[in-house]
């Protein structure tokens, strides 16, 4: 990933906040038939090993913890906020009509070892943290709890878990950080005016 020294992002805590924010992420793998990517839901967490350690799980008759056996260097892309950006939005424009189009976007790159977890007790325990997660904002969290027991038992017996020991993590947080802070801020006030609230507070906050 190129990045220009003004827009990389090596705060750790910046890091961690794209990451659950967006947890989603891109498991990019390659084996002998070249490059693949899954979308998955992750758990992050920072405390682990050198690097944090992330954990999800694919289906069973996705061949992917087939191809790639414990050991596998992978990359998991996590992609925040991003929003194209018009020159129309920037003071200076109206002024020199020296600015151009642009896209403003924050992201994180995992990098690290590929384990297999095909284990019961792991993905149980995974399913529980993701479900305790994704639910909590909800008036009546669903919970495992809620469907009968063997139902559960049978959905985890089709799943396979996975956990990365991330080796490094890599940030990019392009923020209109090379413009004058008008024009930062203009831009800023247009992406809120739109709707993107996220990228629009990173803008102001990385100012």
């Amino acid at each position: 990933m190129y990045i220009p020294p003004h827009f990389a992002q090596t705060r750790p805590d910046e890091l961690l906040r794209i990451i659950r924010a967006h947890p989603l992420g891109m498991l990019v793998t390659h084996d002998s038939a070249g490059f693949d990517a899954d979308h998955i839901p992750f758990e992050f967490d920072p405390d682990q090993g050198t690097h944090g350690v992330l954990t999800a799980h694919v289906a069973r008759a996705n061949d992917l913890w087939r191809r790639c056996p414990s050991g596998s260097p992978v990359m998991v892309v996590f992609r925040g906020a991003e929003a194209y950006i018009s020159p129309n939005w920037y003071p200076s424009k109206h002024e020199a009509h020296r600015q151009v189009p642009t896209w403003n976007y924050e992201v994180v790159h995992a990098h690290g070892t590929l384990t297999i977890r095909d284990d019961e007790r792991f993905v149980r325990g995974l399913v529980a943290r993701l479900t305790r997660r994704h639910e909590a904002n909800e008036p009546a969290p669903w919970k495992m709890g809620d469907a009968p027991p063997e139902f559960i038992d049978g959905m985890l017996r089709s799943i396979v878990g996975i956990e990365i020991a991330v080796t490094s993590l890599v940030g990019k947080s392009k923020l209109s950080q090379n413009k004058e802070a008008r024009d930062r801020n203009g831009a800023a006030d247009a992406l809120a005016s739109r709707g993107h609230h996220e990228l629009a507070q990173s803008m102001r906050a990385d100012a």
